[in-house]
This record gives C-alpha cells, sequence and structure tokens, in this order.
C-alpha cells in the first residue's frame, strides 16, 4: 500500500493551480454533412458482432477534432432484438478501452475485448441499441489523438447522431458508457453533450476505470522518474506522446522524449496493444524522456485533463479495488473534486475487481443508474 500512499501524495500535491478545461461551443441541429452525418455504411464483420443484436452496421461518420476541425471516424451500430417501444430504442454510446493506435485495431472491423464484447451484449439484452466509436485515426484518415478529452467526445456523440441518421428507430435518448481510455471520454463527452448535440437528449454517464488527473501525472515526468506503481504507464505515457505529438506539432514534442522515447512512440502508431507490449520490454517512464514535461502542464491540461465541474447530468463511476491500471487513488482525489463542484454522482467501489473486472462487477449497479436516468 505504500505505492497507492505517495501517488495519492504526489497527485494531490500537484493539482494546485489547474487550469479550466476548454470545451467546444455550442452547436445547433447538424447540417447534413456535418458532425455526425454518415458517410458510409457497410455490413459488420463476423468478428465485430454480438449475439444480443438483431441487426449491426459498420459505419463511417462526419466528426470534429479538438479545435472543430472536420474529421473521419469509423463506428459500429447494434440493434436490439424485438419491437422497438414507443419514441424509439434507447442509446448507449459506448467508449471502448485501450487497444493500440494503429488502424488494424478498430473494433468495428476487428472486433473488441471480449470483455467489452460482454459490457455492451448485456445492454442490448436489456433493451437498449449500443453505438461504438472507434475514435477518428483509428481505422480512418490521420492518427488517433489518444486520450485527447475533447476530441474523444465529439467521436461519441457524432456516433450517436450518425446512428440515428442510419437507424431511425433509435431514440434521440442517450447516455454514454466506457471503461478506461473510453471512461475518459465518456467523463468529456459528459461535460459537452447537451451544448454540443442540443438536438439529442442527453441524460447521463457511466465511466469505469476511467483514468483521470493525468495531465498532472503526466507532467511530473522527467528523465529518470520511475513508474509509481502504475501498471501499464510506460505504455500509456508513449500513446499520449504520440497522439500530443499528432495533435499538438507545435509543441515539438520529440525536444522532450528520448532517442528510446522517440522510437517506441513511432512504433506505437503501427501495432495493436498486445504486440506494442513486445517492444516495450523493461523501458521506464523515465527512459522515455530527454527533459522534464513540467512546462508543458498547460497543454497537457487542455488535451487530457478531465473536467472537475460543470456536469448537467448525473454520473456514475466505477472502480476496481485492486485495479493497478487506474489505482484507486487517482479516482478518490476525482471524486473529491466532484464533490466540492457539488456534482451529482453515484461512486461505487468493487472490492474485488481490476481494471478488466471492473464492466463485470458494475453492470447491474449501471443498469439500475441508466434505467433511472432515462426515465
Amino acid at each position: 500500500m505504500r505505492w497507492r500512499t505517495a501517488l495519492l501524495a504526489a497527485v494531490t500535491a500537484a493539482l494546485a493551480g489547474v487550469a479550466p478545461i476548454a470545451t467546444s461551443p455550442a452547436a445547433a441541429a447538424p447540417p447534413a454533412d456535418g458532425p455526425g452525418s454518415v458517410v458510409d455504411t457497410q455490413p459488420l464483420p463476423p468478428q465485430a458482432a454480438l449475439p444480443g443484436a438483431a441487426d449491426g452496421y459498420r459505419v463511417t461518420y462526419r466528426t470534429a477534432d479538438h479545435r472543430g476541425a472536420s474529421r473521419l471516424s469509423s463506428g459500429a451500430v447494434y440493434v436490439p432484438q424485438g419491437q422497438a417501444p414507443p419514441g424509439g430504442w434507447p442509446v448507449v454510446s459506448y467508449a471502448h478501452g485501450t487497444i493500440g493506435l494503429a488502424d488494424q485495431c478498430a473494433p468495428s472491423a476487428v472486433g473488441g475485448t471480449a470483455v467489452e464484447a460482454e459490457f455492451m451484449d448485456r445492454w442490448l439484452r436489456r433493451g437498449y441499441a449500443v453505438v461504438a466509436t472507434d475514435y477518428a485515426g483509428l481505422g480512418t484518415p490521420g492518427e488517433l489523438a489518444y486520450l485527447d478529452g475533447v476530441a474523444a467526445a465529439h467521436d461519441v456523440v457524432d456516433m450517436v447522431r450518425a446512428g440515428r441518421q442510419l437507424v431511425p428507430t433509435l431514440s434521440p435518448r442517450w447516455v454514454v458508457a466506457g471503461l478506461s481510455q473510453g471512461g475518459h471520454a465518456a467523463l468529456s463527452a459528459a461535460h459537452l453533450a447537451t451544448a454540443y448535440a442540443p438536438e439529442l437528449d442527453y441524460r447521463g454517464a457511466v465511466a469505469l476505470g476511467a483514468p483521470t488527473n493525468l495531465d498532472q501525472v503526466f507532467a511530473l515526468g522527467r528523465p529518470g522518474i520511475p513508474n509509481i506503481g502504475v501498471a501499464g504507464l510506460t505504455k500509456f505515457t508513449l500513446f499520449t506522446m504520440a497522439g500530443l505529438r499528432s495533435a499538438r506539432p507545435d509543441l515539438n514534442i520529440d525536444s522532450y522524449l528520448s532517442p528510446r522515447g522517440r522510437e517506441l512512440a513511432t512504433i506505437a502508431q503501427r501495432v495493436c496493444t498486445l504486440e506494442f507490449n513486445e517492444y516495450l520490454g523493461g523501458a521506464s517512464v523515465g527512459d522515455l524522456f530527454s527533459r522534464p514535461l513540467h512546462d508543458l502542464r498547460p497543454a497537457l491540461t487542455e488535451y487530457l485533463g478531465v473536467p472537475t465541474g460543470g456536469y448537467d447530468r448525473r454520473l456514475f463511476l466505477g472502480q476496481g479495488a485492486v485495479d493497478l491500471v487506474v489505482p484507486i487513488p487517482l479516482t478518490l482525489v476525482f471524486t473529491g473534486q466532484l464533490a466540492a463542484s457539488r456534482t451529482d454522482v453515484d461512486f461505487r467501489v468493487y472490492p474485488s475487481a481490476d481494471h478488466l473486472g471492473t464492466p463485470a462487477a458494475a453492470f447491474d449497479d449501471a443498469a439500475v443508474f441508466v434505467d433511472g436516468v432515462m426515465r
């Protein structure tokens, strides 16, 4: 437990002077060729199908990056079995966890993890349509801006718009849910959903194992720093640096990376997560950098910071107590920040759940939460 105490102390000390998060401006009803408009539709590959779906489609749609520039994303649309209820199928927009940065990792093309497939299938069997973005740059032109909160939020919201354009029986009532990287996206989407898509009826968010305050953790990065007890921190740091390098070329991220860090950041954009693990070897976070990142703190906060207030709908946070990927001290700090801003949040801890065990452990509670906000 010593590392958790040390991590909590380090994060808490780093939180002073956090800059406000930039969000997207309010949007009117989307034009026919605007964000959320469908560009292409294909049959869903068998490996991406879900047993609880009556129909499934792979869709390419328009969305927007952090600063509003047009991008393409792909994703999957799943329709439950049976007859749509009055008003249409309520929608869960699912945001997936970390699977890599390369095009060949896109879940709508090759299928996602078994844990996340089961989680989405349980929503279908409960009578919810599921739409699931791949995120812009994962199977579509350009690079994935990994953990870019605003960009991912646009991907998530515009996936609902695309799903409703493709399947008219989908309701405008929707929630967002996500695990890990997707939990981060879910919180960012929750913060801007109503303003970004006023023609929809956003109801709430389910964020599981969501990494928060990482902008403050990464700002502590410097040559020689240890991994401070976070499983996979070297990998996530590299993914973030690779994404930031693509999204903000003006920052000259390569000037902060060591030769080894630059090499690994480039490899990270070519392979999926499991294959990338083979290249990491024993590299630590400190091996990635040639100089400290502290002067990048404002840019990191704008890029991947999670808002600690300003939510207009309820949140559900699920956290595994033995999660080593997103350790509970990070989430406890975040829930304290939400409490300080009087955010309406249902926070649940699952004593025996690790990172990938959280969706199964949390589903029943999350379903009660979603059923409630949908009513």
